[in-house]
């Protein structure tokens, strides 16, 4: 019966956390959306879609993150949290396309 009840609280908890989850595309060498508004403050689950048939690193020095994702499969990483600012990403295959900030409010 404690394990029944101790699991009824967790809910709200778990329910929480599934709405600190984003998502960025990559689709012809560019990210969408290039800019992506988050909580400040909190841990954020990045669900990254690549919809290219050729793989494209999500990078980021200001977010220290860096994470290839294989052509026409989905990964994630985890930031945060964040204090409020601007954290620009690219694509280290593509550079000069696929460009892209996190902008924590």
């Amino acid at each position: 019966m404690q394990r029944l009840l101790f699991a009824l609280l967790l809910l709200p908890g778990l329910a929480l956390a599934a709405d600190l989850e984003f998502s960025l595309t990559i689709s012809e060498h560019r990210f969408t959306p290039s800019a992506l508004r988050v909580p400040a403050g909190k841990k954020i689950k990045l669900l990254i879609d690549n919809q290219d048939a050729t793989a494209e690193e999500f990078e980021s020095h200001e977010l220290n993150r860096e994470k290839v994702i294989p052509g026409k499969s989905k990964s994630f990483v985890f930031i945060g949290p964040l204090a409020p600012g601007r954290y620009p990403f690219f694509g280290d295959f593509n550079s000069k396309t696929a460009q892209g900030v996190v902008i924590a409010e």
